[in-house]
């Protein structure tokens, strides 16, 4: 059966919050996996806000140790543990991960009461999360900084008519399902052999800070979602680009070369009050631009289309 995702903006500023924006920080759900993209200052109260209960977390991604990405950390790690936590927490960041969470973790006299699963990540390297997987990228900000793309596995929908003219058990159906064949009194029998076709997953790219990079576009191919950095319009890129960001219109441009189907505005300036003018660096160049507000919750639409299995 397909996942339920939903898409939370917590925080959609950047650089320092101002009244109604609060600074980055993305909740991605998959079902009853919760996964936070960044932890700007304030997330937890954000969570509080959005209806969202940061209980269920078990991922944190962060893309790079800049004070607003990440300063929310101390204060949510620490509430975890009052409130009773005793999973396991995974948190993935870039190079220096395991010293900035070690320092946020023995900041004051507080006591992590459960166990905190640190991953350094090597650019380039997925990881197996079950019913997603986690793809990373290195982009171009001014310390070492991560982009990452959640994406859905794919799903085999079963034909049922297949399944009973081979006489296979619907018992062990998800164990062919999960290993592609299963042998059952001395045959093999292949996942292929019941397969009415393929569901594609669906894909979601958070890019945390970056300059344009030229591999944005193949990472975020045909993704449902791309959140991309759009710190200012267009007419302000030398300056932007200089501290390690894009504008919108780079941002839409890296959308519409990567054929994504939605591209979500991201880490305004606090300059701005009126993000129109964001919005319409970014419509010109790819129309299916949206700005994200802080709270709104979006969700992504269940793939129906099958593929057939060549």
């Amino acid at each position: 059966m397909a996942s339920n995702i939903r898409i939370t903006f917590l925080g959609t500023g950047g650089s320092m919050p101002k009244p109604g924006r609060s600074l980055p920080a993305v909740a991605i759900q998959v079902d009853d996996i919760l996964n936070l993209f960044d932890c700007g200052e304030g997330t937890q109260k954000q969570f509080m806000k959005s209806g969202v209960s940061f209980m269920s977390l078990s991922n944190i991604f962060i893309s790079h140790f800049h004070a607003d990405h990440f300063l929310g950390l101390p204060g949510l790690l620490n509430s975890l543990s009052f409130m009773g936590r005793t999973e396991d927490l995974n948190i993935f960041g870039p190079v220096g991960a395991v010293n900035f969470i070690r320092n946020a973790i023995t900041l004051g006299y507080g006591r992590i009461s459960y166990n905190i699963n640190v991953v350094e990540v090597i650019p380039g390297t997925s990881y197996n999360l079950g019913k997603f997987t986690i793809r990373t990228l290195a982009n171009n900000h001014t310390v070492p900084s991560i982009s990452y793309s959640l994406e859905e596995k794919d799903l085999t929908k079963i034909d049922r008519k297949k399944v009973d003219e081979i006489g296979f058990p619907v018992y062990r159906l998800e164990e062919l399902r999960k290993n592609g064949k299963v042998e059952l009194n001395g045959k093999e029998y292949l996942l292929n052999d019941v397969a009415m076709g393929i569901k594609k997953g669906r894909k979601i790219v958070y890019t945390g800070d970056t300059r344009p990079v030229p591999e944005m576009p193949e990472f975020a191919k045909n993704a449902d979602v791309l959140i991309h950095d759009t710190t200012m319009d267009s007419s302000m890129e030398p300056m932007v680009n200089e501290y390690g960001h894009s504008s919108a219109r780079q941002a839409a441009e890296s959308a519409l070369k990567g054929g994504v189907k939605k591209l979500f505005l991201f880490h305004y300036s606090s300059r701005y009050n009126d993000l129109d003018i964001l919005l319409k660096d970014a419509k010109k160049v790819f129309p299916e631009s949206y700005l994200s507000h802080e709270l709104e919750q979006y969700d992504i639409e269940k793939n129906d289309r099958l593929i057939s299995i060549s």
